[in-house]
């Protein structure tokens, strides 16, 4: 059976949760314009898994009105009643590179006591890229949540900017390797800067216990060699 517009709107009014987000997959073989028209509708939907397949899609769909799409991840990320539907609405507008969303997002990592949002949003920072977020990345770092750690080492890597480097240096001693090893790839980022302490980090790493942050380094120190 050909999927259409017509089809994919019947699944998506269906009464059945599971028909809706059948719906909302099967909007990604339609034309884009018509597909982010269907989809606005169920962005509020009462299932909380439909709201997150929404949200999600306008990844991919909401470059087709970017002002418009804006206002409706962020109105999600201020009053959506489901953590998880908020940190995707944060994952969307990174993935849209709405950089003016920056002092929201600031704004709601601040006010929020909930992990996963935080961590979407400092994820969402280093793929934005918005050099207004090292504070922000900088006060994720001292988190007391591995996982929140991690993100801000991987966005301070992505953001480049060279104060970074003595922040990050430190976790070279860090006791989860998975931290170490993202601190690899993060001070990777920073090579064309040529700084004494990255190399010397990197050295260290390339010896590490564990093989994959030990390869990681080696990876990056080789390159440098060759260059």
């Amino acid at each position: 059976m050909a999927i259409t517009p017509e089809s994919v709107k019947e699944l998506i009014y269906s009464p059945n949760f599971g028909e809706r987000i059948r719906g909302i997959n099967e909007l990604r073989q339609l034309d884009k314009e018509k597909a982010y028209e269907l989809i606005k509708p169920i962005i509020k939907d009462d299932n909380v898994r439909v709201r997150y397949a929404a949200i999600s899609q306008l990844d991919t769909l909401g470059d087709v009105n970017l002002e418009e799409s804006l206002e409706i991840l962020l109105e999600r990320l201020y009053n959506d009643p489901e953590s998880d539907v908020r940190a995707a609405a944060a994952d969307a507008i990174a993935g849209l590179k709405l950089t003016q969303a920056f002092p929201d997002l600031k704004k709601v990592y601040y006010e929020s006591d909930d992990w996963l949002i935080q961590f979407s949003i400092v994820a969402a920072l280093g793929e934005l890229g918005h050099p207004d977020g090292f504070d922000l990345l900088s006060d994720a770092l001292n988190s007391d949540n591995g996982l929140l750690q991690t993100a801000a080492i991987s966005a301070l890597g992505e953001l480049g900017d060279i104060r970074a480097i003595s922040l990050l240096i430190p976790f070279v001693n860090n006791d989860d390797w998975q931290i170490r090893h993202r601190l690899a790839q993060a001070l990777s980022k920073f090579a064309g800067e040529e700084k004494k302490e990255v190399l010397n980090t990197l050295t260290i790493l390339s010896q590490d216990k564990s093989v994959a942050v030990a390869e990681e380094a080696k990876n990056y120190l080789t390159n440098i060699a060759i260059d």
